[in-house]
C-alpha cells in the first residue's frame, strides 16, 4: 500500500491493497441481480457498533455521555441522490478507519474473490455476508462513499472517502460536521440506484432484512424531517416461541448468520435451574466458507441480560462450528473479562447444555424427516465426524447421527448397517481414500461384494483419523478392508458355485514363494487373498500400524519417516496368476519382470505410481516384445 500526506500531515490518500481493489472493482461492476443486500450489511455493522459501545460502557460509563439509548437512523435525500446510515455506537478513529475500511486483506477476502468470480448467476450475492466483506457492497449502488466517524470519548473526528476505483482518503473533520459519537455512512447513489430513495421501498427492506437487530432503527424521509421508528430493537430471542413466525426466525437468522438461505434447523429454548439462559440457534442449509479456516472466529454471540459481550466465547465444540445464533445468559456478570469467559464454569455448563440440545434436535429431525437431515449431513458431515475423534463423551450420539456412502447406497446410518450384517460378520468394514468414485472401483471390495457384505466408503480426510480412535457401534468394531487379513472365509458367498476350492495348488504355492523372494525388498509379505475375485493382486497394510490411506496422509504431512512395506495379496484363482505359476525355470527372467509388474499394477490400483517409472517402462517393453514374438512364432506354425 502507498500513501500521500499533505503538507500539514493531516489529509492522507492511500491505495487499496490488491485483493481489496479487486473486490471493489467487482462491486462497482456488480453482476449480482439483488443489490438490496448493501443495506442489510450497513445496518448490521451499525448494530455491532452500538452493541460494542454498550459493552465498553459497562467499565467506562462516561462513554455514553448524555446519549444512552442506542439508535440507527437512515436518512433519505432524494434531491441529492444520497442515502445515509448513521449510528451512535462506538465510532472509529483515524487508525480504525484505515484498518477497517481500507486494508481488509483477511484470508476471506481472497477466497470471496475467487468464488465470486466463478459465480455466473445472481446467486453469487449470497457470498457477501459469508465472507465478512459487507461494507464494500455499498459500491454496488454508490459511485462514492463517505464515512464520518468519531470514537466514543474522543474529540477529533475523521472522514474516510472513496469512489471505489482504487484509492481512498482519510481527512480530519470539524467537530460540528461529525456525529457526537458513532459513524455516519453516506452513499452517493448511482443513477440506476435512485430507487433506494423511495421511502416505501426502504421501509420494506429494513423490516424484511433487519427488523430484528437488537438496536432501534428509524427512517428519516428527508433531511430535517421527524424520524419514524421502523424497528423497535426488541431482541427476538426474548419472545415466546409461539409468538414468533417462521418468517421472523428466517429474517433474524439471515441477520445474525450473514446467510441468504433459510435455516435447515431452528433451536430456540430457555434454560432454567442452576444456569438460566436463552439460546436461539440455527443450522444453515449451505456451508459457510470459513469452516476449515484455522483462525475462524466462533459464530455464537454471547449476551448477558441483552448486553452484547463477545462473539468469541467458546460456546460450542469445534465439530458444531457451523451453528449460528445467540446465547443470552442471566447469570454471568456484565463486566466479565475475556479471560474470565474462558475459565467460567457457568459458560462450561451452558456449552454442555446447548451442545446436548443441538444433538437432541438433530436426532429428532433425523427420525422425523430423513431427507431434510440428509441435506444437513451432506453439508456438515465432515465437521460432525471430527467429534467422533475428539468428543469421547458424545461419540455414541455422533456415530448414531452419522451417515455414510456405502457399497449398498448413500446416506446409510450405522443402525442400517448393523441391521444388514451377514452371517458370521463381526466387524463394520470401511475403505478410506480421497475419491469416492475410485473407492467404489477398488479391488479391495471384490470379496466383500461377492458375499454381499456392506463396506463404508470414507472419502473425507477426517475419516482416516476417527476410525483409528477405537470406536465401535453396538459392539461392532470398525475394520479397514486395506489392513490385515480380510477374515472373509467364514462368510459364505452369495453364489455358492463361485466358492474357491480349499487349498492351493503346488504351482501357485511355489509362485507365491517366488514372489516373496523376488519382491522382498519392496513388500513385507506375499500371501493368498480371499478379498479378491476379479483382480490379480492388491496391496494391504500390516495388521498393526496405520492402514494404507492413513499412512499416505501421515507421510504427506511429514509425520512418518518413511513408508512401511505393504503386504502383496494374490488372487490364486485369477487366470494370469495360474499362467505365471505354470511357467518353468527357463522363464525365470520373464517371471521376475512379471512379478515386479504385478506389484506396480497393485500400486496403480491403490492410487500410487510405479515404484520406478523408468524400470516400469523398460519391463513393459520387454513383456510386450515377448508377447509379440510368441504371437509371430505361433502365427507361422
Amino acid at each position: 500500500m502507498t500513501s500521500t500526506i499533505d503538507k500539514n500531515g493531516a489529509a492522507e490518500s492511500r491505495v487499496f491493497e490488491a485483493d481489496v481493489a479487486k473486490l471493489l472493482q467487482m462491486m462497482v461492476h456488480s453482476v449480482y441481480s439483488d443489490k438490496d443486500v448493501f443495506l442489510r450489511e450497513l445496518i448490521s455493522n451499525a448494530a455491532d457498533a452500538c452493541e460494542r459501545l454498550r459493552y465498553e460502557a459497562i467499565s467506562d460509563p462516561a462513554l455514553l455521555a448524555d446519549e444512552t439509548r442506542p439508535q440507527i437512523s437512515i436518512t433519505i435525500d432524494a434531491e441529492r441522490r444520497q442515502l445515509t446510515v448513521e449510528d451512535n455506537g462506538i465510532g472509529m478513529g483515524r487508525d480504525d478507519l484505515v484498518d477497517a475500511l481500507g486494508t481488509i486483506a483477511r484470508s476471506g477476502t481472497k477466497a470471496f474473490i475467487e468464488q465470486a468470480q466463478a459465480a455466473e448467476s445472481g446467486d453469487g450475492v449470497s457470498l457477501i455476508g459469508q465472507f465478512g466483506v459487507g461494507f464494500y457492497s455499498a459500491f454496488m449502488v454508490a459511485d462514492q462513499v463517505d464515512v464520518v466517524s468519531r470514537r466514543a470519548g474522543a474529540k477529533e473526528a475523521w472522514r474516510w472517502s472513496s469512489d471505489g476505483k482504487g484509492t481512498f482518503t482519510v481527512t480530519p473533520v470539524d467537530e460540528s460536521e461529525a456525529p457526537a459519537r458513532g459513524t455516519r455512512v453516506t452513499l452517493h447513489l448511482t443513477e440506476d440506484a435512485t430507487g433506494y430513495t423511495d421511502r416505501a421501498k426502504l421501509e420494506q427492506m429494513i423490516k424484511e432484512q433487519s427488523g430484528h437487530v437488537p438496536v432501534p432503527i428509524a427512517l428519516i424521509e428527508k433531511p430535517g424531517a421527524e424520524p419514524a421508528e421502523i424497528a423497535d430493537g426488541a431482541a427476538l430471542w426474548t419472545r415466546p416461541r409461539g409468538e414468533i413466525s417462521a418468517s421472523e426466525y428466517d429474517d433474524f437468522y439471515r441477520s445474525v448468520a450473514g446467510q441468504f438461505d433459510e435455516p435447515a434447523l431452528t433451536v430456540h429454548f430457555r434454560a432454567e435451574g442452576r444456569q438460566e439462559f436463552t439460546a436461539l440457534l440455527f443450522v444453515p442449509q449451505s456451508r459457510p466458507f470459513d469452516l476449515f479456516e484455522p483462525d475462524q472466529k466462533r459464530q455464537l454471540k454471547l449476551y448477558v441480560r441483552r448486553v452484547f459481550i463477545t462473539e468469541d466465547a467458546d460456546l460450542l465444540p469445534r465439530y458444531l462450528r457451523f451453528v449460528r445464533g445467540v446465547v443470552d445468559s442471566a447469570d454471568l456478570p456484565l463486566n466479565i473479562s475475556r479471560e474470565m469467559i474462558q475459565e467460567s464454569p457457568i459458560l462450561a455448563a451452558i456449552k454442555k447444555s446447548i451442545t446436548g440440545r443441538i444433538l437432541s434436535e438433530l436426532e429428532k429431525l433425523a427420525g422425523k424427516d430423513a431427507e431434510a437431515y440428509g441435506k444437513i449431513w451432506e453439508a456438515f458431515g465432515p465437521m460432525f465426524k471430527e467429534g467422533i475423534y475428539d468428543a469421547v463423551d458424545r461419540r455414541d450420539t455422533i456415530l448414531g447421527l452419522s451417515r455414510f456412502k456405502t457399497t449398498a447406497g448413500s446416506l446409510r446410518s450405522l443402525k442400517d448397517y448393523v441391521g444388514s450384517l451377514k452371517e458370521n460378520q463381526t466387524s463394520i468394514y470401511y475403505l478410506a481414500g480421497q475419491d469416492a468414485a475410485r473407492l467404489e472401483a477398488s479391488p479391495h471390495l471384490e470379496g466383500f461384494r461377492a458375499r454381499g457384505v456392506e463396506v463404508l466408503l470414507l472419502s473425507d480426510p477426517v475419516d482416516s483419523f476417527w476410525v483409528t480412535s477405537g470406536p465401535s457401534f453396538e459392539g461392532k468394531p470398525f475394520k479397514s478392508v486395506t489392513q490385515g487379513a480380510a477374515d472373509l472365509a467364514a462368510i459364505p458367498r452369495l453364489d455358492a458355485s463361485t466358492e474357491p476350492s480349499q487349498g492351493l495348488s503346488e504351482g501357485v504355492t511355489e509362485f507365491l514363494a517366488f514372489l516373496k523372494t523376488t519382491l522382498s525388498d519392496l513388500v513385507s509379505d506375499v500371501r493368498s487373498s480371499d478379498r479378491l475375485t476379479d483382480s490379480p493382486v492388491c496391496l494391504v497394510a500390516a495388521e498393526s500400524g496405520p492402514d494404507r490411506q492413513l499412512e499416505k496422509i501421515l507421510l504427506g504431512v511429514g509425520q512418518l519417516a518413511g513408508a512401511s512395506k505393504p503386504v502383496l495379496e494374490v488372487n490364486p484363482t485369477h487366470p494370469l496368476i495360474a499362467s505365471l505359476a505354470a511357467l518353468g525355470q527357463d522363464d525365470r527372467e520373464f517371471k521376475e519382470d512379471a512379478a515386479r509388474m504385478l506389484l506396480d499394477d497393485a500400486r496403480v490400483l491403490d492410487g500410487d505410481r510405479p515404484s520406478d517409472a523408468l524400470e516400469f517402462s523398460r519391463r513393459l517393453a520387454r513383456l510386450v516384445e515377448r508377447g509379440l514374438r510368441r504371437s509371430t512364432v505361433g502365427g507361422g506354425d
